[in-house]
Formats: C-alpha cells, sequence, structure tokens
C-alpha cells in the first residue's frame, strides 16, 4: 500500500495550531514515516485542482478558506475527488456573552459558518467526549483525540525550586475574567495565610488595541491600550485584593507596568507572557494549579489541557467540578479525610467558600499537595503521551481509507 498523503491546514501559528494541528502530524509522520506523508500548509492554493488531488485526507482546524463560507463547497469538490475531508475543532463555535469574541463572532455568523463546516466535512476530530456528543448533533462521524504532551518537550522539563512557601499559581489566556472572578472571595478568606503560601499570575500581557467611537459623529478611532485598561490588570487586581496584599513599593512598582524584575517580591508574582513554545515552563513556578471555570456550555465544550500540563508537571490541582475536569479527576476528600483521589474539586455551588477552604487544607497539609501531583502525573503520563496519542490518530486516519 502506498503512503497515506496528508494535507494539514492550521488554524494559526500559536497554540490551537500546535496541539490540534502541527505537532500531532509531525509526529504521525515520525512515527509512521513507511505510511503517511504529511505536509503541513498555512496558505494553501484554494483555486488549483491539481494541488487538492495530491491527497488522500484533507484535516483542517474550523475552516479551509479564510472567509469560511466557502468551505463546504470546496468540501463537496475535494468529496468528489474521493479524497476525505476531516474538520477538528477544540472549542463550542458560539462563547457566551462575556466572552470577549462573542460579538465578532455573532456579527459575522462566525458560529454558523464553522457549524455548516463541521456538517459538511465527512469526519470531525475533538478533544473530548463531552464535545463530541455535542458535535454528533451537527455531524455524527466524530472521533475523540485528545489534546497530548510530547514528554521530551523541553519546555514541560523545567525543575522546581524548592520553597518554604506552598505556591499557588493561574496560568491561561486573556478571555477568563469570569473565571477568574471565581476566585475572588477565596483570597480574601485565606488573606490571613498569606505569610505561608504565595499566588503567580502567569501570561501577563498588556498589548493590544482599543476602539473608541465619538458618541456625537460615531467616529471609529484605534489606539493603543493602556495597562490599567487591559483585562490583566483586573486579573491582578483580584490576584492581591485590589493591591492590599502587597507593600506600597512593590505596588507602585507593579502598576508602572515594567518588565524589571523586582528584588523583593513578596506574596504576589506577575509572569510575563511567553510563547507558545515556552510558555509551560511557568508551571515550574508553583505547586498548586488554580483552573476555575464558570458552568456554561461554552466551558464544558473545553479540553482538559490545563489538567494535563499540571499532571505531567506533577503539579497539585484545585479546578471546578464542571465539563472538562470530570474526566480524568477524582476529589480527594471525604468528610475532611484525605483519601483516594487525584485532585480537589469545587462544586459551582461553593464556590463561595471551598476555593478558600482547599487552599487552606493545602498550606496546613503541604505534603497532600505532593502527593496530589504523583497521582494525577500517573493519571496523565501515559493517557496522554503525544506518542500514544498518536497512534490512536494514526489508526483512525488509515480506518478512514481502508
Amino acid at each position: 500500500m502506498s503512503k497515506i498523503r496528508i494535507l494539514v491546514l492550521p488554524s494559526d501559528r500559536t497554540g490551537v495550531g500546535k496541539f490540534r494541528s502541527v505537532e500531532p502530524h509531525i509526529f504521525l509522520q515520525n512515527q509512521n514515516p513507511e505510511d503517511f506523508h504529511v505536509d503541513i500548509d498555512y496558505e494553501p492554493k484554494i483555486n488549483d485542482d491539481n494541488f487538492w488531488k495530491s491527497y488522500d485526507i484533507v484535516h483542517f482546524h474550523r475552516t479551509i478558506t479564510k472567509d469560511y463560507v466557502g468551505t463546504p463547497a470546496l468540501i463537496q469538490k475535494l468529496n468528489k475527488w474521493g479524497i476525505v475531508t476531516v474538520a477538528d475543532i477544540d472549542d463550542y463555535w458560539l462563547p457566551t456573552k462575556e466572552h470577549p469574541a462573542h460579538s465578532m463572532i455573532k456579527q459575522n455568523e462566525l458560529h454558523i459558518k464553522i457549524r455548516d463546516n463541521i456538517k459538511a466535512a465527512n469526519y470531525v476530530t475533538t478533544t473530548t467526549e463531552i464535545f463530541a456528543q455535542e458535535i454528533k448533533k451537527v455531524n455524527k462521524n466524530v472521533f475523540v483525540v485528545p489534546n497530548a504532551i510530547n514528554p521530551n518537550e523541553p519546555q514541560f522539563k523545567a525543575k522546581t525550586e524548592p520553597s518554604d512557601k506552598l505556591r499557588f499559581g493561574w496560568l491561561g489566556g486573556s478571555s477568563h475574567l469570569h473565571d477568574i472572578k471565581i476566585l475572588s472571595d477565596c483570597f480574601s478568606r485565606s488573606a490571613d495565610l498569606n505569610d505561608r503560601y504565595e499566588l503567580y499570575l502567569c501570561g501577563f500581557d498588556t498589548r493590544g488595541t482599543i476602539t473608541e467611537i465619538n458618541q456625537q459623529t460615531g467616529e471609529q478611532r484605534q489606539r493603543d491600550i493602556k495597562p490599567e485598561e487591559t483585562v490583566w490588570s483586573e486579573y491582578e487586581r483580584i490576584f492581591t485584593r485590589d493591591y492590599k496584599s502587597v507593600d506600597e513599593d512593590y505596588k507602585k512598582y507593579l502598576l508602572n507596568y515594567t518588565q524589571t524584575p523586582y528584588e523583593n517580591e513578596k506574596f504576589y508574582h506577575r509572569v510575563w507572557t511567553q510563547p507558545v513554545t515556552s510558555y509551560a515552563k511557568n508551571y515550574s513556578k508553583f505547586d498548586v494549579s488554580l483552573a476555575p471555570l464558570k458552568n456554561h456550555i461554552f466551558n464544558r465544550m473545553k479540553s482538559q489541557l490545563k489538567v494535563i500540563e499540571a499532571g505531567f508537571y506533577k503539579k497539585a490541582i484545585i479546578a471546578s467540578n464542571i465539563g472538562p475536569y470530570t474526566i480524568d479527576l477524582k476529589h480527594a476528600l471525604s468528610y475532611g479525610e484525605f483519601v483516594d483521589g487525584n485532585a480537589l474539586l469545587v462544586n459551582e455551588g461553593r464556590n463561595h467558600s471551598d476555593w478558600a477552604k482547599y487552599i487552606k487544607k493545602l498550606i496546613n497539609n503541604p505534603s497532600w499537595a505532593e502527593e496530589l501531583g504523583e497521582r494525577l502525573y500517573e493519571t496523565v503520563k501515559d493517557k496522554y503521551d503525544l506518542n500514544n496519542v498518536t497512534k490512536i490518530r494514526a489508526e483512525i486516519y488509515k480506518s478512514l481509507l481502508s
């Protein structure tokens, strides 16, 4: 049998492209050089029929054409030529109103176009069985191929320095304000223990623009966003209780938004954003990962990547007991006693109390944090190893052409 020729069309050159398109298919070809030939193309020749006809499978994330609307017609053409189309999707197509991209997606009807693309494709790959069940309402041919980690990638091998204080961290992007707000009460409730633990906010970024609208003329003008206007500034105010948790000198330094290191950081640590090739090193800075999620459909359809990353770093995790965090996590407390389990899970109705309660539990029992990290590592180390997940992908692709 000749090699299966696969064309991979990533949606970007950053996070989702790395985890859903580029790395998985590089591994696929490297593991199976006799079975697969993979080309990764960010600018496919849309109107060149001969370009498409040299492939057996076209894998795309959300869309093939930049305008989205041309994708279903192109898929029909590919299908007539016997080319199998595989649509990949890792996020629910319509974010809730509180998401910064909601208005843009709704106005441009991108959620409808993405759904049309999924419906038109022969097959769909996604991250979890939870999301797969939702996608099956649109396209019944769904495979779960989870996000996975290359354990030999340098950014997942950084060492954690020892500390006499337990360190808690959050690592993420700019669309999580309403998730972060869940933590507002817990930092106030645990303020009496501030001298025994530290907080890390990772991914801090002040870049971006803002659009101003003249209310009299309707004229729109874009300008660079000010650091204090960014969502990261709001995150920081939550983590520091509006800077009450830091002294005046440190507060002045933070409000200057300089990346020059501060020599006397105490309790709170701002960690600036890193590229997708090195961001995971930030897990080495803390002992416990915080993973709050507000309970709505967009979050329930998310992947469990934060769990996987924490596990590969042997970090304990405190997480919301919803959606992706129910897949691999098992609560490790029963009536206050430490039992079998690999995480501390907070039920939605207990957000007001249990985040602080579990933070305090781990501060008072630091060995529990270490044990939870080891248990989580055992949970994820084989299941989400990219070498093993690639074997699953290879079998799927072979079955599509058998």
